[in-house]
């Protein structure tokens, strides 16, 4: 055991449907995070998937790579840093979960296929996710370039630049690659090695729970449970184990409230630690019921102690809208702030201000980023953002 080191950074992997981004984890990984019975019954992400992986340097040549052999020159190499990989649904009815996972990415992975046109609908929304979330660590991956031309791949890589123009992704490097064949890997290595590592953030501590589980196996006996499972990532300060943390808000009995519990146990892929601090994705054992972590049960919610950001029901915030949008009085707007989600009533706008009563809490302070959805041909889209005032 050990205190949980800053070295690893999360990756969303964001796109389109279709697009390559599981067949890309897996090429890093080895493992497929799609491992839900709807996900691989529809053949598309639904929930965050996450998985880590380590990048290795071989000792003589120094080549990178992902294996503890290399495979170049079949020496011995050394984990030199650790990636936790999100991979967010592509799906256009998934928006609003890619809005609340982007708030634990410390960078994005921009998948766009060359045998498509570019942009497809949920290539603009995860676009648009990424600059309202101001991720500005980005690698476009061109997939895909073996099912087309030379002159056709050089055509999509054009089309791709000119949409990244003008957009926080403007500067990105655009890597030309096969997932399914495993070529190209080793530049996209390359890039995410350039990205710097999460600084500490002082202060009481904020952990954004992106996933909640039971980890209890049929047929365990009641002296044999453990507690339910939180897992996400810290953002602020650090949670040791064994203390004590509040999370909030969870429904119980129809009713929103706080609850104190302690962290048991604290890991990392299959490693324990000491403690959880800022970078990378961990998974902390409570002492609550696991029937309350059941099932995503606790998504969106937040664990610490200290001064935690406000249980707030209604907030005024700006409104800035992208091209085409419009907010009208009464419309019912989904609204994200960091991982917390959740619908509401417009009830009052004016002079680039809008005000929202929520059909359930969110935690967030004066000044936190809130985007802005609205459901338009039955599918919530991604219209704008502002911050609460």
């Amino acid at each position: 055991m050990g205190e949980l080191q800053h070295s690893t950074l999360n990756i969303g992997l964001m796109g389109h449907v279709d697009h390559g981004k599981t067949t890309l984890v897996e090429a890093l990984t080895n493992k497929w995070v799609s491992k839900y019975s709807e996900e691989k019954k529809r053949g598309i992400t639904i929930r965050l998937g996450y998985t880590e992986f380590p990048v290795y340097q071989c000792e003589t040549c120094q080549r990178l790579g992902t294996s503890k052999k290399c495979i170049a020159c079949f020496s011995d190499c050394k984990i030199i840093k650790r990636f936790s990989l999100i991979d967010a649904p592509g799906h256009e009815s998934l928006i609003p979960i890619v809005l609340s996972g982007s708030s634990i990415f410390d960078a994005a992975i921009l998948v766009i296929a060359a045998n498509e046109s570019c942009p497809q609908p949920q290539t603009l929304e995860h676009l648009r996710a990424i600059q309202v979330g101001e991720i500005k660590r980005v690698i476009v991956v061109q997939n895909k370039v073996d099912l087309v031309t030379r002159e056709e791949a050089e055509k999509s890589y054009n089309c791709i630049k000119d949409f990244l123009k003008g957009t926080i992704a403007e500067n990105a490097p655009i890597i030309p690659i096969s997932a399914q064949q495993k070529l190209g890997i080793e530049f996209i290595i390359q890039e995410l090695m350039k990205i710097e590592e999460t600084l500490k953030v002082d202060g009481d501590p904020i952990f954004l729970i992106a996933r909640s589980f039971d980890a209890n196996k049929p047929g365990v006996t009641p002296l044999e449970l453990i507690g339910g499972v939180i897992g996400g990532s810290v953002i602020r300060g650090k949670i040791k184990k064994g203390e004590e943390i509040t999370i909030k808000p969870v429904l119980i009995g129809g009713k929103y409230t706080e609850l104190t519990t302690k962290a048991r146990m604290i890991k990392r892929d299959s490693d324990e630690f000491e403690e959880a601090t800022a970078g990378g994705l961990v998974a902390i054992q409570t002492g609550l019921d696991p029937s309350l972590a059941k099932s995503d049960k606790l998504v969106g919610c937040l664990a610490g102690y200290g001064k935690m950001p406000e249980t707030i029901y209604s907030f005024k915030a700006g409104c800035n809208l992208f091209e085409n949008y419009k907010i009208e009085m009464k419309d019912t707007l989904l609204v994200t702030c960091r991982n917390s989600r959740s619908t509401g009533a417009v009830v009052s706008i004016s002079k680039g201000q809008v005000e929202v009563k929520l059909n359930a809490p969110i935690c967030a302070d004066k000044g936190n980023k809130v985007s802005y959805s609205k459901l338009i041909e039955h599918k919530w889209r991604l219209i704008g953002w502002g911050v609460i005032q």
